[in-house]
């Protein structure tokens, strides 16, 4: 600090007494430098201005041009060096060195471009530029160029054009890369053996890398992270955790980098006690471990304690960026925790990152999966940029919330404003027209993918058309469909079939679709649920028990279906017929209360779906008390009043005396109620809305759109009410 206050000083008394000799300059320039000190570089640069000097030789002004491009000024760099009467290689490479720091790489290819002369430096500087940049072909041109005018690339080139080369996943580039170096006996150097491990690990060569790391004599920290990064990446966790025990052993202290790479390689193997004991013995936790525990917390099924870790996180006064936020928004959206994803949203505001494209597509995702497509769309038209992840979000969004034609007319807007779709775009596009029973539309849609947008139809599209036919009656064409597929049909073919199968009550084709499964997933108990339940619902009471038979042999495990409400930011989930809430009792009550209430206004449960071979009166209390009954008597005994919806998640599909239940009480109570399933949502809005007129309009803007024209599908909008 006393540096920079004598050397303030000193350039006070420069501009009270005059002109000063080259010398006098020369000296306080290099002081500047020494102290790091821009403000008072240009107020010499100022000075010297003032009084015309223009040195003879170039070396003050290059010194200021260097300082300049060092802090990232590039501007006063650039002014600087259009001033200069001379200009040597020292002079260009300064400037090449701002553009470079600075991410401008137009400017940096055009500044190389028109050098007089070049050197080395020069070509290392913008290779390192381009490299740095993500132009990576670009530094692997100028590399190739370094050569054909009689270069020989230098250390620092070299691990430059490798960087590149890990960025293009380029290995055959690479081994040329390392053959070169072989030969110019470059093979000393730290920093080239790092840049080749990282390399050969990118690339996918593991066994190379794991050769040259084996036989790096001195290997740091970095060296040991890079090849522990590059197994995590690449899914080998196991490696990664055997290779960081064997750094501990050596007696090498794990960085935060380290850390980071063995949390989320314990997390992909599933041993979460194992992430938590290593997170916890961290003194100094930075932002990238907070977050790699958030992640790996979602990644395993536990959401809520990543959101609960995301308030440790505020409270250790540690800065969350843009991908924390993210997601922890995606936690939110994961558990259609509303409240918590409105808070996240606010904690993005109060950061000024809610702006941020990845937060941003974040948070029109998981209003989305909260059931709230109007604050989505809000977030959506107010975002300064869009990708294609948002426009997805934003139409599998609309699609999933039974909006159908919403999504199929901003997918035809994103058409309009030349956006390419991809694969993930074309799976809202054929749910919305699945779910409006838009056959034609649907089947136009599926046939552009390869014949205007130049891409092959994955195994999620087929299975939306096979559902779309399936749906519509048309089962022997979904079959065809599946037959004449250039893939080899895998459980989500199969396990569509059956579905659609089940719904039209078409055992042959059900049983068809479950043998297939029975040998492809022989430990999921869905096929043989679904199954079963057909043979009951036809009083095959032998054959059901022949499922449950095989089940039982086999070992498959069935998972209880549950519901779960989040009342006053809590979560509560319950099982069919569950009494060990500790309000069990009144929740009864008020589920009992509801289903006079709907017995006086007409409403019989429907005994038929209880698919067990048993009386009436247990059919009866089977299918009342199902989980998302309980849910909403619960939801309706804590928020008896008021506008807001009552929200409701269960972990499978409705069943129909359930969606009919809630449509009931929805119009009895004059309530709004939301029911997520393991399919879409349900909307059961209160009271009767006329929804034809939009309907309508938004019909037409689709065949305006598409230029063609179909049947109005009875239910559009998909709102259950």
């Amino acid at each position: 600090m006393k540096a920079k206050h004598k050397l303030r000083y000193a350039i006070d008394l420069l501009f009270s007494r005059g002109s000063a000799t080259s010398e006098s300059y020369t000296r306080l320039v290099l002081e500047c430098v020494r102290a790091n000190d821009v403000d008072q570089a240009k107020r010499l640069e100022t000075h010297m201005e003032l009084h015309f000097l223009q040195p003879d030789i170039t070396f003050i002004q290059n010194r200021l041009l260097q300082m300049y491009a060092k802090s990232g000024k590039v501007l006063d760099a650039r002014n600087l060096f259009d001033k200069m009467r001379k200009r040597d290689v020292f002079s260009w490479n300064a400037l090449l060195s701002a553009y470079a720091k600075s991410g401008s790489v137009k400017d940096l290819r055009a500044t190389f471009d028109r050098m007089p002369f070049r050197d080395s430096v020069s070509y290392n500087t913008v290779i390192a530029g381009f490299a740095g940049n993500e132009c990576s072909s670009e530094a692997l041109e100028v590399f190739v160029r370094m050569q054909e005018e009689g270069f020989e690339p230098t250390e620092y080139a070299n691990v430059s054009a490798l960087h590149a080369c890990s960025q293009l996943l380029d290995l055959r580039l690479g081994k040329q890369i390392h053959g070169w170096i072989i030969v110019g006996n470059l093979c000393g150097n730290v920093f080239i053996w790092n840049a080749l491990i990282d390399m050969y690990a990118k690339c996918g060569d593991f066994d190379r890398a794991r050769w040259l790391f084996d036989r790096m004599v001195n290997k740091n920290v970095v060296t040991w992270n890079l090849m522990i990064s590059g197994y995590v990446k690449n899914g080998l966790s196991e490696k990664c955790i055997e290779l960081v025990h064997e750094m501990r052993l050596l007696g090498l202290k794990p960085d935060q980098v380290t850390v980071s790479n063995v949390l989320g390689a314990y997390f992909q193997c599933g041993y979460v006690d194992e992430a938590i004991k290593t997170f916890s013995e961290i003194k100094e936790k930075d932002k990238i471990c907070w977050t790699t525990m958030m992640v790996g917390y979602a990644q395993n099924g536990r959401e809520e304690d990543a959101l609960m870790l995301f308030g440790e996180m505020l409270l250790a006064n540690v800065r969350p960026d843009s991908f924390t936020i993210s997601s922890v928004v995606s936690s939110s959206a994961k558990l259609a925790s509303l409240y918590n994803g409105q808070v996240v949203h606010g904690k993005a505001i109060h950061m000024g990152v809610d702006d941020d494209l990845l937060v941003s597509s974040a948070l029109v995702d998981m209003y989305c999966k909260c059931g709230v497509t109007s604050d989505a769309w809000m977030v959506f038209e107010t975002m300064p940029t869009r990708n294609v992840v948002s426009w997805n979000a934003m139409i599998g969004g609309y699609a999933q919330n039974g909006q159908d034609l919403e999504a199929l007319a901003l997918f035809e807007k994103m058409l309009n404003e030349n956006l390419k779709p991809d694969n993930v775009t074309f799976i809202g596009v054929l749910s919305a027209c699945m779910h409006a029973n838009l056959i034609e539309q649907g089947q136009g849609y599926f046939d552009s993918i390869s014949k205007q947008h130049d891409m092959t139809p994955t195994l999620d599209h087929y299975a939306c058309m096979i559902n779309l036919l399936g749906r519509s009656g048309y089962m022997d064409k979904a079959v065809d469909l599946i037959n004449g597929m250039p893939y080899e049909p895998n459980g989500l073919i199969w396990l569509t079939l059956l579905s659609v199968s089940a719904i039209k009550s078409d055992i042959k084709h059900a049983e068809m679709a479950a043998n297939f499964l029975f040998e492809l997933e022989p430990l999921n108990a869905g096929p043989y649920i679904m199954l079963s339940n057909m043979y009951a619902t036809c009083g095959r009471w032998k054959d059901v028990a022949s499922m449950r038979s095989h089940m039982k042999n086999k070992n498959v495990k069935k998972f209880p279906a549950y519901s779960s409400i989040e009342i006053d930011n809590k979560v509560q989930k319950f099982l069919s017929e569950d009494r060990t809430h500790p309000e069990s009792e009144k929740i009864y009550e008020e589920l009992n209360r509801l289903i006079r209430k709907l017995h006086e206004a007409g409403f019989t449960p429907d005994t038929n779906l209880v698919l067990h071979d048993v009386g009436e009166k247990e059919k009866y209390e089977s299918i009342c008390y199902h989980s998302e009954k309980l849910a909403l008597a619960y939801g309706l005994m804590k928020r008896p009043h008021g506008a807001t919806p009552i929200r409701i998640i269960k972990n499978i599909r409705v069943c129909g005396d359930c969606h009919l239940f809630m449509k009931f009480v929805s119009k009895i109570i004059g309530r709004q109620i939301i029911l997520r399933d393991s399919n879409r949502f349900h909307r059961f809005i209160g009271v009767m809305v006329n929804v034809e007129q939009k309907r309508l309009s938004l019909l037409e803007t689709l065949e305006r759109g598409r230029g063609c024209t179909s049947k109005i599908p009875e239910n559009p909008q998909g709102e259950d009410g």
